[in-house]
């Protein structure tokens, strides 16, 4: 068994290097701009990442959002489609019509549009201008004590590797200091980057508070062997068995997120006398293909695989893109880019297009009924890349599982979202062990928290 230990999560991290300009160091060479900016009837602060309109956020892409913040900044002057390009897209390639996309959008996410041009005006020839009039308020200091400032707590995790019985070797991580809690790989994760990357650093963090967190990356994704002899689901699942074996866990609760969800069903329909418990989040019994019940739905199905195949390795983002608004619709500017990062790290083009062929085919049905543990099922109502009806037919088919529906969008939980401290709550009163016989447990209401369903 091989050793790596680790050190990680920053909590601190700001965006560095391409895809888009860095708006906080645009900051450092203009800080009078540090302000919240108002006009007609929207507001932009600048330094918050964050567009209002009416006094309601407006969610936007961030090279979006990076193209209204920069004519924004530069008003006093028409930008050049060359200095935008340079300034959002760095030296990345894109084409001219990338940028009339974004302007595009950024006029409709402030009431304007190409004919009456009131907020962006398009010089002909030239570039565009931020022409709308603009009042701008200086955001009071926050209080300080005066004393110096805590630096960012750090996880000490370890990396070990093992190896699969056809010699894939996978790599897994533990953290935290408590009851031992699996979570089944999923797609994209790199156990070592996951520590500070922004879609899952707050995982890690937070579930580590409660208990020992074992992670794993699956074959050909993280720090597992990419060059691999087999992608598939039985692979996963075998994997997954690989890894609780060289832990020695013999009983212990699983936590599925994603297609790691149909990985841990499986795993819990055949080993029904090792998993205690199971918690599944954004999860689904059937694939995308596996449930297309119409010529349209499978050929979404397809243009999934299509578009890895054609864009995943390219230096512009645009067909990652796709990926990122269906995995964080609602997500800010940095976890989008910290989600096309992930992307790139974790995975090649061509294990990505194996991947997504061989999650479209998923289908735990049949095993899905042979689970036997107390299982939690938890979604979000309206998740982007799985629907919250994949999810219902998952519930009704393991026997006595919850159904606990959260509000949200995105497909991974973000840390500032609402829903995540619901599930964290969820997760934790779910697994926690049962009182003393004899003694009456008070359980708190959790703000926010969506009405329950048994399902059975």
């Amino acid at each position: 068994m091989e050793n790596l230990s680790r050190s990680a999560v920053d909590t601190d991290a700001t965006i560095s290097g391409p895809p888009g300009m860095n708006i906080r160091r645009v900051f450092a060479q203009r800080p009078e701009e540090r302000m919240r900016f108002e006009f007609a009837e929207c507001s932009v602060d600048l330094d918050g990442l964050q567009l209002r309109r009416g006094n309601v956020p407006v969610h936007l892409e961030p090279q979006v959002f990076d193209v209204l913040a920069y004519l924004l900044i530069n008003r006093e002057r028409v930008v050049s489609k060359t200095e935008l390009l340079e300034k959002v897209w760095g030296d990345q390639f894109v084409s001219e019509s990338a940028l009339t996309s974004r302007i595009m959008a950024a006029r409709r996410a402030v009431d304007d549009d190409g004919r009456v041009q009131r907020v962006i005006r398009t010089a002909f020839g030239r570039g565009y201008q931020f022409v709308a009039e603009v009042r701008t308020e200086v955001p009071e200091p926050a209080p300080t004590s005066g004393g110096p400032v805590d630096p960012p707590a750090t996880l000490e995790q370890h990396i070990r590797f093992c190896r699969a019985p056809d010699g894939t070797r996978i790599a897994y991580a533990t953290v935290g200091d408590g009851p031992f809690l699996v979570k089944a790989a999923n797609w994209m994760t790199h156990v070592d980057y996951d520590a500070e990357n922004r879609v899952w650093r707050h995982w890690v963090a937070d579930l580590s508070c409660e208990f020992t967190l074992v992670r794993y990356d699956e074959r050909g994704c993280g720090m597992s062997d990419w060059l691999v002899d087999r992608i598939d689901f039985e692979a996963w699942v075998d994997d997954l068995s690989v890894v609780v074996d060289e832990l020695g866990l013999e009983r212990f609760p699983l936590l599925g997120v994603s297609q790691g969800a149909a990985v841990a069903v499986a795993f819990a329909a055949r080993h029904p006398e090792r998993v205690s418990s199971l918690v599944l989040y954004g999860s689904y019994a059937r694939g995308r293909l596996s449930r297309a019940d119409s010529a349209e739905a499978q050929r979404e199905a397809a243009l999934d695989v299509e578009l890895a195949r054609v864009g995943w390795g390219r230096d512009d983002p645009s067909f990652r893109q796709v990926f990122t608004s269906q995995f964080l619709p609602d997500g800010s500017r940095e976890e989008w880019a910290a989600f096309d990062e992930l992307q790139r790290r974790t995975i090649s083009p061509a294990n990505a297009v194996a991947f997504l062929e061989t999650f479209a085919r998923i289908d735990v049905t049949e095993a899905a009924t042979r689970v036997r543990c107390p299982t939690l099922i938890l979604h979000a109502r309206d998740d982007h890349r799985v629907p919250m009806s994949a999810a219902r037919e998952l519930a009704a088919l393991i026997p006595g599982s919850r159904f606990v529906p959260l509000a949200g969008r995105n497909h991974l939980l973000t840390a500032a979202e609402p829903a995540w401290p619901v599930f964290l709550d969820e997760l934790q009163r779910f697994l926690a062990p049962p009182a003393p016989v004899g003694r009456a447990v008070q359980r708190q209401p959790v703000n926010g928290a969506d009405q329950h369903r048994r399902r059975g």
